[in-house]
């Protein structure tokens, strides 16, 4: 399935949020990403807004940031 303009844009606001909570949390790509047990070009794809996440992955992705996915979705609308 084709992502369009506007989905590529929210992809891409999503990964910036990530990547500012991640680092308001003082975590590296590696830290985050040994602590959920992914790789950390993963989660940099996310942070980039190149690739679209999966609801299992966004809460693993939430485990590490010790946030909810409330929390992490509620700055996206």
């Amino acid at each position: 399935m084709a992502i369009n303009k506007s989905q590529k844009l929210k992809l891409k606001a999503l990964g910036e949020h990530v990547k500012a909570l991640r680092k308001s949390k003082g975590l590296t790509l590696k830290e985050l990403s040994h602590s959920i047990n992914k790789d950390p070009q993963s989660i940099h794809r996310l942070e980039m807004g190149q690739v679209n996440p999966s609801y299992l992955y966004l809460l693993e992705l939430c485990e590490g940031l010790e946030i909810s996915i409330a929390e992490l979705l509620e700055e996206m609308n």
